[in-house]
């Protein structure tokens, strides 16, 4: 048997949409179950994301610290963002995160992992780039407001950060799994071997 997901859609014979948000909204969709009977499904929809772990040629991660209002809690987090735009190339969201977020550009770009973060209610998926050959940006450095405004950067060796994760002080979904999958590839086959900046992502079809 290949352990491998796959596509599949129960039929659905309602669906509504009691909450949009600005960027989110939340959808109740009534479910047929393989027994025949009816359930309702609430989950969220979101636009999809993207996450960089850039690693520096000293082997450290650029990581940020910022305030999560859900949680109540300041979390270390690698940059990310949401693909604002419906077919937006996530390859090229993830440039401008990294731009946005840490003033850093990377000349190679390579996909770490793919993930949904909370399948169970909500759509959400998330393309994890690997970036290397980091530099400081060139120009002015973008403007942040909100929560980002507070934000704090470091620069952090890997180990220690698989060491925060597995001793539960580190939470950020995108983090640790960006954190674990790039230990697992320097411990395999390497970096050569992951697959090119521009794969194929169906969970979030796009355009070259």
């Amino acid at each position: 048997m290949t352990i491998k997901d796959a596509p599949e859609e129960w039929r659905i014979t309602a669906t509504r949409t009691p909450f949009r948000g600005n960027k989110t909204s939340v959808r109740t969709d009534d479910v047929v179950m393989p027994d025949g009977t009816v359930v309702s499904r609430d989950y969220q929809v979101h636009p999809g994301s993207v996450a960089i772990l850039a690693l520096d040629d000293l082997g450290r991660v650029l990581v940020l610290r910022q305030y999560r209002h859900p949680v109540r809690q300041k979390l270390w987090e690698i940059p990310a963002g949401l693909l604002d735009v419906p077919g937006e190339n996530p390859l090229h969201a993830a440039q401008r995160e990294l731009y946005e977020e840490a003033h850093v550009k990377a000349e190679d770009w390579r996909v770490l992992t793919d993930v949904y973060t909370t399948p169970g209610g909500c759509d959400e998926a998330v393309r994890i780039f690997l970036a290397r050959d980091l530099s400081e940006a060139q120009g002015e450095r973008f403007e942040v407001s909100d929560e980002e405004a507070d934000m704090e950067l470091a620069r952090v060796e890997l180990g220690e950060l698989t060491r925060g994760v597995l001793a539960g002080e580190l939470h950020n979904n995108c983090l640790v799994v960006g954190v674990l999958a790039l230990g697992a590839v320097l411990a395999g086959d390497g970096v050569e071997a992951l697959r090119p900046a521009d794969a194929p992502w169906p969970a979030r079809p796009f355009e070259s």
